[in-house]
């Protein structure tokens, strides 16, 4: 540990870490922008899928590696690995010449982002003593939510193009302007972070980690696009999507079962299973899984909301997040100076997530005639419920273990937010979909409809008989360039043909824009109401753990205990 370096020192050494946390966090919400503008100048729609996965599945396959190897090798070199990776990654996949060049460069970006995220957290048990801890892991909660509302109007801005030093900016930007921030992060660590030494010779555990990336990525892909992803592999085979999946879940199955007789006899297992046998470790990792898939509910689709019944374009409806960020920030930050004051976090937990929960479930009354204001003033308090969650989850889990286990035990957190988050969104994006086909199952009589089948704009987009297309189709981008397209094919007609044929369409356009909001609402309160199930049963994990004293830790004492 190194709790006698000056302050100046760590403080150097946080924003560092907190500059590369947060451009990992920023490039998973900048690209969102983005993706219309790759996708449409390399023409590969059906690549799409891939530039999103490909990061996702190299990421989480690398939070439990990094953690476990910062802990044999120490934060310092496997934290600078991981910038100097995510900064190349950066670098080439804005220089990509073709989709398959930037799908490689996102799975490198990937593995630097899974390494900065499973270290970025880890660091401040390295420089901190237990009870100081508080206020720097509220306010790495407060850069997760800055960055969260910065991606998509930064990602928006760079993509529209404007000028900066003479350049004109594109989507190639939004990878760019990771560099110099990732260079001068570098340089800092590299300077003022001292190394950790270890009196102990390294011994790898390469079995449990090939299995471990084995079971963790077929996870991803069994979960996540499966159905675009492995389209053309299903179209040679016959293969239908359930057999499939039901392959791959036995994949993960067995790859779990090798992976736990490995870990029983590794030296330094990737995880180790004694970790299990820690009651709060069970209960928080539990916890972990369930915040991440109900959270992402929440915040993935309020903004698709606000698209479809505020007609919001993507840099309107990010600053429309903006009171739940103002809510998560102010709560992350502040609750982390109570808890170092008192040494005290449960109650924050508990108090937290039974707002969020509540906040969540409250959610699920949004309807098209909500008010804004309405919906600013749940996202207000839900942010401060998830704001105080957040960061007590790692600090919690840290204070069970000893300095040598604490990589992978904050890595171990990480890591099933993450699933939960991956699982949550595949299982929300097939009850949406499944939600819109019911809702939506007579709209192709509707005249719109058949008008949009022989527009090449409508066309570009998707197979009409999709319900995601059909809510594309709705989206505030979409809907211009379709209008813009109907003006100029009824451009030459008389004036009385042209106005009469105009309000035709509007009213149309209009009918149809109110099928889609209402099938969309009423989906999406579904998926309010399964979040708030998730947060009530990680509610009753959180009265369940055992809250252990945060103490002064000493140089020969673990973190943890006093």
């Amino acid at each position: 540990m190194h709790h006698h370096l000056p302050l100046r020192s760590k403080i150097i050494i946080m924003l560092s870490v907190m500059a590369s946390l947060f451009l990992v966090v920023l490039d998973q919400t900048i690209i969102a922008t983005a993706l219309g503008r790759i996708v449409e100048e390399f023409n590969a729609f059906d690549s799409l899928s891939w530039i999103v996965t490909a990061y996702l599945l190299t990421t989480t396959i690398t939070v439990p590696i990094a953690g476990k190897l910062s802990d044999i090798f120490g934060r310092r070199t496997i934290l600078l690995v991981g910038v100097a990776i995510f900064g190349v990654g950066s670098l080439l996949s804005g220089m990509a010449g073709n989709v398959e060049q930037l799908i490689a460069w996102r799975a490198v970006q990937g593995i630097g982002g899974g390494i900065i995220t499973a270290n970025a957290f880890t660091i401040i048990g390295d420089l901190f003593a237990a009870r100081e801890r508080g206020r720097w892991q509220g306010l790495f909660g407060a850069v997760f939510g800055l960055a969260s509302v910065i991606g998509p109007l930064l990602g928006g801005w760079l993509t529209d193009g404007h000028t900066i030093l003479g350049l004109t900016t594109d989507w190639r930007w939004t990878f760019f302007i990771n560099v110099p921030v990732g260079i001068a992060a570098f340089i800092l660590i590299a300077i003022f972070c001292p190394a950790l030494r270890h009196d102990k010779k390294p011994s790898i555990d390469y079995k449990g980690a090939a299995l471990l990336a084995v079971a963790l990525g077929t996870l991803v892909l069994a979960v996540d696009n499966t159905e675009q992803i492995f389209a053309d592999f299903m179209t040679a085979t016959g293969m239908s999507l359930a057999v499939l999946r039901t392959i791959m879940f036995a994949v993960v199955v067995a790859s779990v079962i090798a992976f736990v007789r490995v870990e029983r006899r590794a030296k330094e297992p990737i995880i180790p299973l004694r970790f299990f046998q820690n009651r709060n470790f069970v209960l928080i990792m539990g916890i972990a899984t369930l915040f991440g898939a109900a959270f992402m509910g929440s915040i993935l689709y309020l903004t698709q909301f606000n698209q479809q019944v505020f007609q919001a374009s993507p840099t309107e409806s990010g600053l429309m997040l903006l009171p739940m960020i103002v809510g998560l920030m102010a709560a992350s930050i502040s609750s982390g100076q109570i808890i170092s004051r008192t040494g005290r976090y449960k109650i924050f937990m508990q108090v937290g997530i039974v707002v969020a929960t509540v906040m969540v479930f409250m959610l699920s009354t949004l309807t098209p005639d909500s008010s804004y204001l309405y919906e600013a003033v749940i996202m207000v308090v839900l942010g401060a419920g998830l704001g105080v969650v957040m960061p007590v989850m790692n600090l919690a889990v840290q204070n069970e273990f000893e300095q040598h286990d604490l990589g992978v035990a904050t890595s171990s957190s990480q890591l099933f937010r993450s699933l939960g988050s991956t699982v949550g969104i595949a299982v929300f994006g097939a009850m949406l979909t499944a939600g819109l086909a019911g809702g939506l199952a007579n709209v192709q009589n509707d005249a719109y409809v058949k008008l949009l089948s022989q527009s090449p704009e409508a066309s570009a987009i998707g197979d009409l008989s999709d319900s995601n297309t059909l809510l594309n189709l709705n989206m505030p981008d979409t809907r211009h360039k379709i209008t813009e397209g109907f003006e100029q094919s009824v451009a030459q007609l008389p004036e009385q043909a042209k106005r009469q044929a105009t309000e035709t369409f509007t009213k149309e356009q209009e009918e149809y824009s109110e099928k889609v909001t209402a099938a969309f609402s009423d989906s999406l309160q579904r998926i309010f109401l399964i979040s708030s199930v998730l947060m009530l049963a990680a509610s009753v994990l959180v009265f369940m753990v055992k809250e252990r004293p945060l103490a002064s830790a000493s140089p020969d004492q673990s973190p943890g205990v006093a």
